[in-house]
């Protein structure tokens, strides 16, 4: 989850009780399979959602990709300082190859005429059954995402999100989370994760958010991903107990912030990325916090379109 647009639990504290609560919600479950069934029988797949002039909604076109994928470099590369390689350079675009295979959610403004311009937000999304026929997840460059593949569930990795600079605010975000939930019920996902960035490639520069958030958002056992050992880097650089909470919230890019709020969790250990000078970690979500936030919007919906 490159891009500045672009998750406290401790180990002696979780139990196995607790472990399994996190692992299974049947009344969650049977919310997001009535929804999905609902959603997919009356409307036939995703629909566009709308919110003013904007609307978010699933590419249907390799144009509208490439789109996502021009905005990605701008953000990226032009403004964030990463560092294109040559093939990257000549086309302007942010590609890599699981774009063929993800799905990729768009923010469109339809007051600008159609094409690249009209694109002011995207989101990669990567689900397990996906990734098993292409051979894996992105985020598996970065961690030993293991304890998530081997579990039973249905998995969602996002990533690449970004958003124009003159389009970041609270309406875009609310309708890229809008539909993210949509997508998690009708594909009835159990758990959402991958990579958020921090600008820059100095952890020590940003010790006062990795000590916070590794104190305060550790993912439980079970669900704690672990950067590999040859990228590991100790999120622990700080004294947590003269850390100030607010001041570092604010020093957290808004969609961290953003996971943070929906209960999510971070996993063990930071990855320096040097080409998109970020410094990522870990975000996991469990599908039944964004289901507890957007049942009662998506029911209500969903029953007024069956009136």
């Amino acid at each position: 989850m490159t891009g500045n647009t672009a998750h406290k639990t401790s180990d002696s504290l979780v139990s196995v009780q607790q472990d399994d609560r996190l692992l299974s919600s049947e009344a969650t479950r049977r919310k997001m399979d009535t929804l999905a069934t609902l959603a997919l029988d009356r409307e036939g797949g995703f629909q566009e959602l709308r919110g003013g002039s904007l609307g978010v909604r699933i590419a249907k076109t390799e144009a509208e990709i490439d789109a996502a994928q021009a905005l990605r470099y701008r953000v990226f590369f032009e403004e964030m300082g990463a560092r294109p390689d040559e093939k990257a350079l000549r086309a302007r675009r942010d590609i890599d190859p699981f774009d063929e295979a993800a799905d990729h959610l768009l923010v469109i403004d339809h007051d600008r005429s159609p094409g690249i311009e009209s694109v002011v937000g995207t989101y990669r999304l990567l689900r397990s059954d996906v990734a098993a026929r292409i051979g894996g997840f992105y985020s598996a460059s970065e961690y030993d995402i293991s304890c998530l593949t081997d579990f039973p569930g249905r998995l969602l990795e996002v990533g690449r999100s970004c958003v124009a600079p003159e389009y970041r605010g609270r309406a875009v975000m609310q309708l890229l989370w809008r539909g993210i939930a949509s997508y998690i019920f009708l594909h009835r996902i159990d758990v959402l994760f991958g990579c958020a960035s921090l600008s820059g490639t100095s952890p020590d520069k940003l010790k006062d958010e990795l000590t916070w958030l590794y104190h305060n958002h550790l993912a439980p056992p079970v669900l704690r991903v672990k950067a590999l050992p040859e990228r590991y880097v100790d999120m622990r650089r700080a004294d947590p107990a003269l850390l100030d909470r607010r001041q570092c919230l604010s020093k957290l890019p808004p969609l961290i912030k953003g996971y943070l709020r929906l209960g999510g969790y971070v996993g063990d250990g930071a990855v320096v990325d040097q080409q998109f000078n970020t410094t990522d970690v870990a975000i996991l979500v469990k599908s039944e916090l964004l289901a507890d936030k957007y049942y009662r919007h998506y029911e209500r919906r969903l029953r007024d379109a069956l009136d």
